[in-house]
């Protein structure tokens, strides 16, 4: 019970500091206050605007805003999404591209879980839609997920991965962005030994914790000093009773932005300030930079308790798929089987969650891959975000990831046929 108190009183503080910021926007904005000879009220409406918006995105799904895309015609198509596939945990989501056939290129992009929803990767989505078939794994908030749909754990979200890859077919290009890098390789050599007709046509691992080992950071760190039953004691809750998932034991999203921010509050607190600073001399828009990014950074997810605390156990600490030791549902995964499937390995010179060697671990790995069909690449100078997000990944590794696909195409000739997957 008290896990749940504790998760309720967090809910409850963002609320009322919500509200205090909606109070504060109103009364700082009534008509009568423009007679005083002072900025105060106009700060006081300021800081209201900024508190409100910034606490009330701490709930709020985002929206993914991909509303069309330029075809090869020159034409702007509507863009749709839909599940193709409904599981609790989450769906397999697929952008339809109103009035353009099939393209060659079919990707299936697999978000991380990590506190963020899979729209983080909403420019990544929006730089691929034109020139490929998009396919997005869309996780879905633990908190809304009932306690009668059982457990999710690293398995399950390896099988999830599965299920999704062999729903798509073999001419699908996966790419794995950071956290799911270890379980999205780990679910490919399960289909290399299971069943070798559904692997994927590529593999490209995106800055993810391959082997953290490889490269220790700030993140790998903190999983080696504190136990499991320190971290469960730190930062397990159980849902509120508010939430459809009321009772289920999670990793809270607010708990997690407190960590988020806690690691660069200076330049946090800077930029509210600045915001707010603008808010009040009515620069501020509702587009702006700001709001852009920290109508994403804010909107958290909560994650199931068994996912991350068997994450940090068996991937970070004991170190499962960095040694070939895996297991899925009693079956120990050998990366080794992996035989056909031509993998690329993306890193950041500069990044500081999933440093530079940790993810190129996994070529190490693929001990049955031929190294013709091992690649990598090492962008200079880009952080975690920018290797899938940011300039470095539109200049230089999009291109460089779409050449990779061309070269190793859906079928095992190398061809690059059209293929229509199920709805």
């Amino acid at each position: 019970m008290r896990y749940m108190l504790t998760y309720d009183m967090m809910e409850t503080v963002r609320n009322a500091s919500q509200w205090l910021g909606s109070t504060a926007r109103s009364f700082g904005s009534y008509p009568a206050t423009g007679l005083a000879p002072t900025p105060a009220f106009n700060m006081m409406a300021a800081w209201g605007e900024v508190v409100e918006r910034s606490f009330s995105r701490m709930i709020a799904k985002p929206d993914w805003g991909i509303h069309s895309v330029v075809g090869k015609d020159g034409r702007d198509h509507l863009v749709s999404t839909h599940s193709v596939v409904e599981r609790p945990f989450g769906n397999l989501v697929k952008f339809e591209v109103q009035g353009r056939p099939d393209m060659p290129r079919q990707i299936l992009l697999v978000a991380p879980m990590s506190g963020h929803y899979a729209t983080l990767l909403r420019s990544t989505v929006a730089s691929l839609l034109p020139d490929c078939d998009v396919f997005v794994t869309d996780w879905h908030n633990a908190r809304d997920i009932p306690v009668s749909c059982g457990k999710f754990d690293v398995e399950d979200y390896t099988l999830y991965l599965v299920d999704f890859m062999e729903h798509l077919g073999p001419e699908i290009h996966v790419i794995a962005v950071c956290q799911p890098a270890p379980l999205t390789l780990a679910a490919t050599a399960y289909l290399a030994e299971k069943k070798p007709e559904a692997q994927p046509a590529t593999l490209t691992l995106i800055g993810g914790p391959i082997d953290p080992d490889a490269a220790p950071t700030d993140v790998t760190d903190f999983g080696r000093r504190i136990t499991m039953g320190q971290l469960e004691e730190l930062a397990i809750q159980r849902v509120g009773f508010k939430y459809a998932g009321a009772g289920r034991m999670v990793y809270p999203g607010l708990l997690q932005l407190t960590s988020f921010m806690s690691m660069n509050a200076d330049r946090h607190g800077e930029a509210f300030f600045n915001q707010i600073l603008r808010a009040a001399k009515g620069e501020a828009r509702d587009n702006d930079h700001h709001n852009r990014f920290y109508d994403e950074y804010l909107a958290v997810m909560d994650m199931p308790a068994e996912f991350y605390l068997s994450t940090v156990e068996r991937l970070f600490k004991g170190l499962e798929i960095a040694q070939n030791r895996f297991m899925v549902d009693g079956h120990q995964v050998d990366i080794g089987k992996i035989t056909n499937v031509a993998v690329k390995i993306v890193e950041g010179e500069k990044d500081d969650i999933s440093a530079p060697g940790q993810c190129l671990a996994a070529l190490d790995l693929l001990t049955g891959l031929p190294d013709g069909k091992k690649f990598s690449h090492l962008e200079p100078n880009a952080g975690h975000y920018g290797i899938f997000a940011g300039k470095s990944w539109r200049n230089n590794i999009r291109p460089l990831v779409l050449e990779f696909l061309d070269a190793h195409g859906g079928g095992r000739d190398g061809t690059v046929p059209l293929k229509s997957v199920r709805p």
